[in-house]
């Protein structure tokens, strides 16, 4: 696959690289990155089972990482790349850093932010969804058929 450097679908393909990390780890596979002046500061993946902590999705790790890269609890300047819609926890924790832009992947009609809680992200933030949604989808639907 080629994409076009610095597209939403270049910056997608590499939070699959990270959720493929998380699927190695027996993690569920979502992988995260955040993106400021088409550079990536933030690269992450689900972490709650090697952390023994619920609250270390992919998207909360990669927010206090880039915080920490730009030394500033904003991130109206960045863009979120996630592999599965955030829940309302990650959805809430970019609210409150003022994302400036999420992009994710493959929808969670079950704990997705957009069925449960609409409006929690902040006003400004813009979104888009379904970019490279057929192999975000995929990777979850695997690794779930395999533990089943």
């Amino acid at each position: 696959m080629s994409y076009k450097i610095y597209s939403d679908e270049y910056f997608m393909n590499e939070a699959l690289k990270e959720a493929l990390k998380a699927r190695e780890e027996q993690e569920i596979p979502v992988g995260a990155v955040i993106v400021a002046d088409r550079r990536i500061i933030a690269r992450t993946h689900n972490q709650t089972e090697i952390l023994r902590d619920t609250t270390a999705h992919a998207e909360m790790l990669a927010i206090t990482a880039a915080s920490s890269f730009l030394g500033a609890k904003y991130l109206d300047q960045c863009t979120l790349y996630v592999t599965l819609e955030p829940c309302t926890m990650c959805a809430s924790a970019a609210s409150w850093a003022q994302l400036g832009r999420l992009v994710y992947g493959a929808k969670d009609p079950k704990a997705g932010y957009g069925r449960i809680m609409q409006g929690i992200l902040h006003p400004k933030t813009e979104t888009r969804s379904g970019v490279l949604e057929k192999e975000c989808s995929m990777l979850l639907s695997e690794f779930f058929r395999e533990r089943r």
